[in-house]
């Protein structure tokens, strides 16, 4: 019999998969030229300032707002899965001792596949979609009690325990703590946790919908998303954007310092997004958040913004650079207390929701995401050197 050997026809993609659609989602979107992104069917800044976290949770697991029997039905639910397992609880110790340079969001990656292990998590491709749900709503329950006792370990500190009766974000701040949340901080790192839950496909949602198409466990998809979040060009920004704020100093820094940056082709951190071309939807609420604290560090910050943008206006005319999510994100979580080696584990305790959500619905479907890659090295059937 003749064998095929016409070759697939190749299709082009442009670096970094720019503008290149991979799959459908009911799961949310990002409208870059708009300012504007959705969780569902709303507006996800709407949802941050008007519902908490276990209510949009819920939207994105289950597919829709619950009312309010249901709302304290899954928050309970959840709460009662804060507890980390014993056998993850006696190796944190080791992890933090071993992640003590990297930090907790290192030592997350090692406790989420510990959990994984422990709990004996099956292959999303050999259980059915309720089983998903339950694998995901338990770690996603779990992972913010293992960031926070993984960051005090670090410190010397003794984790502390979660406690039911406390909202998702207020328990996050207790468990950091140690002391009873001020409602109204623990507030702004609710809407701040809101905001961040999903953000279309990007790098670590795509990872982890990469890795659930193979059918692979809860722990390992979101193990891979961790690992993608950890990439500096990706969640590392909002301590960096304070730094910023720490190098400039004063006023009167302000425009040489930023004049300087451009003129050496440096990064700004805080300004400019890979999708938005507008006003980042996500930095406007942050920001009206912070302006609610007030005070010296919040009116420095914004006035940097401002001078920021109108020498890039001056400097760089037609490209418009605004603040992004990790501006005023660095800004709310310091008024809060959260220290900066937490402010990327916290977007991390936010996005695991996104990331679920984007798996339960990659395991729908049993294909697995394959691209290839177009070779451009020697030609091959070279003639292997013999040794000697």
């Amino acid at each position: 019999m003749a064998i095929n050997r016409t070759p697939t026809p190749l299709i082009d993609a442009p670096r970094g998969l720019a503008g290149v659609v991979v799959a459908d989602t009911e799961i949310g979107d990002v409208r870059g030229r708009e300012g504007f992104y959705h969780y569902r069917q709303y507006s996800a800044v709407e949802l941050a300032r008007t519902r908490g976290f276990e209510d949009v949770w819920h939207l994105l697991v289950h597919g829709a707002l619950p009312d309010a029997r249901r709302s304290a039905a899954f928050a309970a639910e959840t709460a009662a899965l804060r507890r980390i397992p014993d056998e993850v609880r006696r190796a944190l110790p080791a992890i933090a001792a071993a992640s003590r340079l990297s930090g907790p969001l290192a030592g997350l990656r090692t406790a989420l596949s510990l959990l994984g292990a422990a709990q004996g998590l099956r292959p999303v491709y050999d259980i059915d979609a309720d089983r998903r749900r339950a694998d995901t709503v338990g770690i996603c329950a779990v992972a913010p009690t293992l960031l926070a006792a993984l960051y005090r370990l670090g410190q010397g500190l003794d984790p502390v325990e979660p406690r039911e009766e406390l909202s998702h974000a207020a328990n996050f701040l207790y468990m950091l703590t140690g002391s009873q949340p001020d409602p109204r901080r623990a507030r702004a790192v609710e809407q701040y946790l809101i905001s961040t839950i999903d953000h279309g496909f990007n790098a670590s949602t795509f990872t982890a919908r990469v890795i659930a198409s193979t059918g692979a466990d809860m722990a390992a998809c979101l193990t891979g998303a961790v690992g993608a979040l950890s990439g500096p060009l990706h969640g590392g920004a909002p301590s960096r954007a304070l730094d910023t704020l720490d190098a400039i100093g004063t006023p009167d820094r302000i425009d040489p310092w930023i004049r300087e940056r451009v003129f050496a082709g440096d990064r700004i951190m805080g300004f400019g997004h890979a999708v938005y071309r507008t006003e980042d939807p996500r930095s406007r609420l942050l920001k009206d958040i912070a302006l609610s604290f007030g005070g010296s560090r919040v009116d420095f910050a914004v006035e940097v913004e401002h001078r920021v943008e109108a020498i890039l206006a001056e400097l760089k005319p037609g490209r418009e650079l605004h603040t992004n999510v990790e501006f005023y994100a660095g800004i709310v979580m310091e008024l809060c207390g959260l220290p900066r080696e937490m402010f990327t584990p916290t977007f991390a305790a936010a996005r695991i929701v996104g990331w679920s959500a984007n798996i339960l619905e990659q395991a729908a479907d049993a294909k697995i995401i394959r691209p290839v890659a177009r070779y451009v090295g020697p030609e091959p059937q070279v003639a292997v050197p013999t040794v000697g």
